[in-house]
């Protein structure tokens, strides 16, 4: 599982390095996204399901906090 994760973001990094620009589009499902669109959007969505860990973490060993 760890080894799949680490070559997405082998992938991921490879991709992103690619381009000159954060601001460079691609055309995504009929729209036009920028590379800064992408990680933004991912940074948000990481963000969101570790928030979601963290709640399911609290119902079960009841720790708050810090």
């Amino acid at each position: 599982m760890f080894a799949a994760r680490r070559a997405a973001c082998e992938d991921s990094r490879s991709a992103a390095n690619a381009v000159n620009s954060l601001d460079e589009t691609v055309e995504f499902r009929g729209e036009s996204i920028s590379l800064r669109y992408i990680l933004t959007h991912m940074i948000e969505e990481y963000a969101r399901h570790n928030g979601h860990a963290d709640l399911l973490r609290e119902a079960l060993d009841g720790a708050t906090g810090e």
